[in-house]
């Protein structure tokens, strides 16, 4: 019976030390995973395809925002015209264009909430297109250099890891 039970005490120190024999190799298969990281922002305000992205939609958007200004000056300057001219008025005068006023003010916030939603939705679209691109140039970078994971904005990368500006710039040669 003591040889039944020194022999289990055997079988599970083998089993132990050959645990820890095979442990630093398992491990060492994992060391070769390699691992870089990119900053997304930085992607999406620096390359050329972003850049032209903002231009074209500040063109797109910049006369509504002139006119959503524009109109809300002029609000501004008929309310002030109405303090000025209300001691002159007569009470049913001054209603009227009290309410004049409030219903162009629900108008202008109306039109700036609609503007609003506008260029956040064109904004969405530019961004979808130039993250479509962007994962086109990751996937290049990761096969030629043999990454096996990509991180986006990590909270802190090693420069040596770091491959956003050659995100950018294989963005850049992208058409």
């Amino acid at each position: 019976m003591k040889l039944h039970q020194s022999s289990k005490w055997i079988q599970f120190g083998l089993i132990a030390v050959s645990s820890f024999i095979a442990l630093p190799s398992a491990l060492a298969q994992d060391a070769g995973t390699r691992v870089a990281a990119v900053n997304v922002e930085k992607v999406f305000n620096e390359s050329n395809m972003a850049k032209a992205s903002q231009t074209k939609l500040q063109s797109e958007f910049t006369k509504r925002q002139n006119e959503i200004r524009d109109s809300a000056q002029k609000i501004k300057s008929a309310a002030e015209k109405l303090d000025r001219d209300s001691a002159v008025m007569s009470e049913a005068e001054r209603a009227r264009r009290q309410r004049e006023l409030a219903d162009q003010d629900r108008e202008l916030q109306r039109k700036q909430r609609e503007y609003t939603e506008d260029l956040n939705q064109r904004n969405f679209e530019e961004r979808a297109k130039i993250a479509e691109k962007a994962n086109q140039a990751l996937k290049l970078i990761a096969e030629q250099r043999k990454i096996d994971v990509i991180i986006q904005d990590p909270a802190y990368a090693n420069p040596k890891v770091d491959i956003t500006d050659d995100v950018i710039k294989a963005l850049n040669s992208l058409k």
